[in-house]
């Protein structure tokens, strides 16, 4: 038996309890986490915004110890550090094969075969087939990555989604250049690593926005020469701190209407704007032809920072080394396994930055 985080059902709250879980079967590793960090995603799947089968142990974003390989695993073995990847691309589909990996359509298919049960024989699901919000979880081997050398094992539970998304958002689909530009909505964890990339790949200015002014210091500390409280002048304020014409690139990582909005307005004529944030179906966002022929700006959505892990986490692990990439900076709060309630209403309520669960 093993302590989890279970959601009994969509918008139910989070119960912690012993759950029963299996060895590793063929092709499956065993991984005691030691660290897993609390991300807005996981609200989503709690009350519905994402799809996921429920009852389900939920979180995504972990690293840990190898504790066990099933029949077949090789590469891996017992004792090896490991980051989680929610996202492991099978390598055959369609966008595979344009060498999308971030868009693979198999990726979650772990998430909806049960993978462990209740105290009371009800079967679990793994939260984007992960479930790493445990003290012990079971994946596919595809599901885990070597953690590279010089990266400390709780901090390096952030490499998972955080900031492998808000990496690639600058670099892959913003691909900002030195000296443009960058405004970043939304300073939470995701957001902290945009602004951290943006730096990193040498932009001049760069702009965090958020609702809550509190968030100041975390964003200047991350690299933000600006910080603007969102409102309903933020673009006209981005504007005139970029000479009149916006922003080159506005990466948005709340997902709602407005703040997409906002981002696209404050782009420069010809910048691009990169969504991040995942927002409900609800959430409709309107443009006119005239403007979108006018600005000439591109729109993206933005997966998984269109990063294929395998090839960033080593790129990732270097800027760590070479003290240009602050994860430890980029937490918060360190709670555990009981306090992620209420780590999930600190991200309601837009305060913090990155809450780590430490096992």
């Amino acid at each position: 038996m093993v302590r989890a985080a279970v959601l009994p059902a969509v918008g139910a709250p989070l119960e912690i309890a012993e759950i029963d879980l299996p060895e590793p079967g063929p092709g499956q590793v065993g991984v005691r986490l030691a660290a897993a960090g609390v991300c807005h995603s996981d609200l989503s799947l709690s009350n519905g915004t994402l799809r996921q089968p429920v009852p389900a142990v939920l979180g995504h974003e972990g690293a840990g110890t190898v504790t066990s390989v099933g029949e077949g695993v090789t590469g891996i073995a017992a004792g090896d550090a490991v980051v989680l990847n929610w996202a492991p691309s099978c390598g055959d589909c369609h966008f595979c094969a344009l060498d999308e990996p971030w868009l693979c359509a198999n990726a979650l298919a772990g998430a909806a075969e049960p993978y462990a049960r209740s105290k009371d024989g009800r079967e679990l699901y793994p939260g984007l087939g992960t479930a790493v919000f445990a003290e012990e979880t079971v994946v596919s081997a595809h599901s885990v990555l070597p953690l590279p050398d010089g990266v400390p094992l709780t901090d390096g539970a952030l490499l998972g989604c955080a900031v492998l998304t808000g990496y690639g958002a600058v670099h892959h689909a913003a691909r900002v250049l030195p000296g443009e530009s960058v405004v970043v909505l939304g300073v939470g964890g995701v957001g902290l690593s945009v602004v951290q990339a943006a730096r990193i790949a040498g932009a001049g200015a760069v702009i965090a926005v958020d609702v809550s002014d509190g968030k100041e210091e975390l964003a200047r500390a991350a690299g933000a020469t600006d910080f603007v409280t969102a409102g309903e002048d933020t673009a006209k304020r981005i504007r005139k701190l970029t000479d009149g014409h916006g922003a080159d690139a506005a990466v948005e990582c709340v997902g709602r209407a407005g703040t997409i909005r906002t981002a696209w307005d404050s782009t420069r004529r010809g910048g691009r704007t990169i969504v991040v944030g995942i927002g409900g179906k609800d959430q409709q966002v309107s443009f006119t032809a005239l403007e979108l022929f006018h600005y000439g700006r591109t729109l993206s959505g933005c997966v998984y920072g269109n990063c294929d892990p395998a090839r960033d986490l080593p790129v990732l692990a270097e800027h760590v080394r070479a003290g240009r990439l602050d994860l430890s900076g980029m937490v918060t709060e360190r709670i555990t396994l009981d306090r992620i309630p209420a780590a999930f209403e600190q991200m309601l309520a837009g305060r913090g930055g990155r809450s780590l669960v430490v096992f």
